[in-house]
């Protein structure tokens, strides 16, 4: 359909094209727009100079952007704070003064002809808004975008709110979900998953094995969600290994960062017709002076899930999640420490044939996290943030037979055993020279994984990494800031013995660095223009070195290979958001070259003692490359419309031979909401269409298209609180389709059919 070297060649111009474009506002800014002498502006002498300080500490300002109200004439101070305007227009001018982290100042004074007037400017600090500040992309939280995210909180999270976060970003622009049941489905970015996503709780690894098969679940309830972002394109930067793809944060509040002196929470029910699904969630913090306490509870339970052709054995579930933690605000001092558990259990689609036998995966989690910052005095480095999670997590696959007549027999074919650790130091330091604030990391991360059973198809494995990161910004004038950065990272992983494989002795030493150039302009009120070009990497896991086993949750046979090297990923990433009164849209576009790019594909052979087809790990280079776009469209105060499309190709690069298709690459989608919004409510409807996805890898079965009808409601009230009120109907015309992406798809099994949620949340 798309010719690969077209679209390299696209990708590479598009790029130049945008960094030319990149360079034009500072040149620009000397050209005079009135080409005709005669009708340009004539000379004043009219100046004004200065510095420009913050009004508590006396400390001089760089890189503050500058405007002549009513004016495009404007400037940036330099690294010492000082600034200066010329050749100004006679009479009363004002000067607006604005950077992160200080109120928007405004300073009258009168330009004079020949005259030069010094005017300081005093700039009071402010707690900075980061509500659409994406702060996983940036650990000083510039707000400046160097590649696409997004961010989800309050309402929006709420009108999301699903069983797992698959199903919740199931359908942004560049995100599907792989899809297993209910509660294992996981996100996938722009066509990789597993441990190319790297999920992240508040900042550090959740210490889960979720990224690790299709039959693992993220350990964390939704409703427990305060925050969830989501950076798409590679992140190895500031997160390493495992971020090649992309990062999902999801954020709590189990440690409070803001409080008021008194009691506050929320509480919420939500239950689902598809598979009979009942939760609860609570949350109360009790806020004082200095600290603040908090705890929370979730419980879910559901049923088999429903499709037009009636239920699918073996995907019920019940998950209960619960936390407690402590915040403190003491000026200088900040953070807190939590201190959470999670308890799930839910059945996999193993057994669909046999009635008489269920698998059923018991995971729980117990994590321990921590977060202090403080503010230096020092002369470089002024402020420093330490994170930490340690987890403990044990997880067991069961086979249980039911035999006619007889009690149940539970036999523990697989178990997890893990201790994991990850910690992360942040320094930023203050702007200094061409630089504005940046940062110096170290991390830390270890986990020592146990696999026991009879089904153990993988050794252990133990690991333990350690790296130093750079993140810099450099204001290159009022409208265009360039950010670059470096990482290195060691790693050593060793495989442990078990009593499938007695004498493995493997061990692994890793070294790599990561790194990251990027632009930000934004030439004219409304447009913003983005692009980054990244090294990243991925060290193998334990699955796919030494996998040799029939995976009973997976419902495969895999084979590992002890010749895999590190993946190595070269991409850049571009995009354009332009605002302009009832209208906002996003284009962006992406390529991603990668070395030794390891996948998992179906071999056409079968092992006989199991009956499961067998999957191979190998190797070999690879392109992932696409589009995205979203647009929103305001027809009215009340009246809106949402559209979004998004499309990846992921192929296999030989040398000699034809290029192949990489397997469960997501097929083109586009989306559509229309949302009628009566202030105490909204009343909406979706549309999305699904292209038949004929690009499949080799052995790998092409599934049809489908186009799926939705419609939502939703009430507001304030009385005692804020209440609010969700209803929402998917898949409406209970249609029969398959996704591309379902790991029950081998088994002839549909994906859900019509489905009626409805939620509730108060807080108080």
């Amino acid at each position: 359909m798309f010719d690969v070297n077209v679209m390299r060649n696209t990708y590479i111009f598009l790029i130049l094209i945008a960094l030319s474009f990149f360079m034009l506002p500072p040149v620009m800014a000397n050209i005079n727009p009135n080409p005709n002498p005669a009708e340009a502006r004539p000379r004043t002498d009219a100046n004004v100079f200065g510095h420009v300080v913050d009004a508590t500490t006396g400390e001089h300002l760089p890189f503050v952007n500058l405007l002549i109200k009513g004016t495009r004439m404007g400037t940036i101070t330099d690294a010492s704070g000082h600034y200066i305007l010329t050749n100004l227009p006679e009479g009363p001018l004002t000067i607006l003064a604005s950077s992160m982290g200080y109120a928007i100042a405004e300073i009258d004074f009168l330009a004079e002809l020949k005259t030069t007037k010094e005017v300081d400017i005093h700039l009071q600090a402010t707690s900075i808004n980061l509500s659409g500040i994406t702060l996983t992309a940036s650990p000083t939280a510039s707000g400046f975008r160097y590649q696409p995210d997004a961010v989800f909180m309050g309402e929006q999270i709420q009108r999301r709110s699903e069983p797992s976060f698959g199903e919740m970003l199931n359908g942004q622009p560049g995100v599907s979900m792989r899809s297993f049941g209910s509660a294992p489905a996981r996100p996938v970015i722009r066509g990789m998953d597993g441990d190319r996503i790297l999920v992240l709780e508040n900042g550090e690894r959740m210490g889960d094995i979720s990224e690790t098969s299709a039959d693992h679940s993220i350990s964390l309830d939704p409703l427990a969600a305060s925050r969830v972002e989501v950076i798409r394109g590679p992140a190895s930067l500031l997160y390493g290994s495992s971020a090649l793809g992309g990062v999902i944060n999801l954020m709590t509040t189990d440690i409070p960062d803001q409080w008021d002196a008194d009691v506050s929470g929320v509480v919420s029910a939500q239950g689902a017709t598809m598979n009979n699904m009942g939760a609860g969630f609570g949350r109360i913090t009790v806020g004082r002076e200095k600290n603040a306490f908090t705890g929370r509870l979730a419980m879910r339970q559901a049923g088999d899930m429903t499709t037009p052709e009636g239920p699918v054995p073996g995907t019920s579930m019940s998950n209960y999640d619960g936390a407690m933690g402590w915040g403190f605000d003491n000026d200088k001092v900040n953070g807190g420490l939590s201190f959470s558990i999670s308890d799930q259990s839910f059945e996999i689609p193993e057994s669909v044939d046999v009635p008489e036998e269920d698998v059923e995966i018991r995971a729980q989690r117990m994590a321990f996290q921590g977060r202090f910052g403080k503010n230096l005095s020092g002369q470089f480095f002024d402020q420093a943030q330490l994170r930490f999670n340690t987890t403990r997590f044990h997880q067991q696959e069961v086979e249980i037979e039911r035999p006619a007549g007889e009690p149940a027999l539970e036999l523990i074919g697989l178990e997890y055993k893990q201790y994991a650790f990850s910690s992360t130091l942040t320094l930023q330091h203050k702007p200094v020279g061409i630089l504005a604030r940046g940062a110096l990391g170290f991390s830390l991360n270890g986990q020592s994984l146990d696999v026991t059973g009879d089904e153990s198809y993988t050794p252990g494995e133990q690991r333990f990494s350690m790296a130093t990161f750079t993140f810099q910004e450099v204001p290159l004038s009022n409208t265009l800031r360039m950010q670059f950065g470096i990482r290195l990272d060691f790693q050593n992983s060793k495989a442990l013995a078990n009593e499938v494989f007695p004498d493995v002795s493997l061990s692994r030493n890793s070294f790599n660095y990561s790194g990251s150039l990027g632009l930000n302009v934004r030439p004219y009120e409304g447009l913003e223009i983005g692009a980054q070009l990244a090294r990243s990497h991925r060290n193998p896991m334990v699955e796919e070195i030494f996998a040799d086993g029939a995976h009973l949750g997976a419902g495969v046979y895999e084979k590992g290979n002890t010749q895999l090297n590190d993946e190595i990923g070269h991409g850049g990433d571009v995009f354009v958001t332009w605002e302009r009164g009832p209208v906002k849209f996003e284009l962006t576009g992406f390529v991603n070259d990668f070395a030794n790019y390891i996948i998992f594909e179906p071999t056409g052979e079968v092992d006989a003692p199991s009956g499961y087809e067998i999957f191979q790990y190998a190797e070999g280079k690879a392109r992932l490359y696409g589009n995205e776009f979203n647009m929103a469209y305001h027809m009215t105060d009340r009246l809106s419309w949402q559209s979004s499309m998004d499309w990846v190709r992921g192929r296999r690069v030989y040398d000699n031979d034809p290029n192949q298709n990489l397997p469960f690459i997501p097929p083109f989608r586009w989306r559509n909401e229309v949302e009628y919004d009566f202030v105490k409510g909204w009343l909406g409807a979706s549309y999305m269409a699904v292209r038949k996805q004929d690009q499949v890898a080799p052995e790998e079965d092409v599934t049809e298209g489908y186009a799926l009808l939705g419609f939502q409601a939703g009430y507001r009230l304030n009385k005692i609180g804020q209440h609010v009120l969700i209803v929402r109907v998917e898949n409406a015309l209970d249609t029969k389709y398959r996704d591309h992406l379902s790991r029950i798809e081998d088994r002839n099994f549909v994906m859900p059919g019509r489905n009626v949620n409805v939620t509730y949340r108060w807080f108080f």
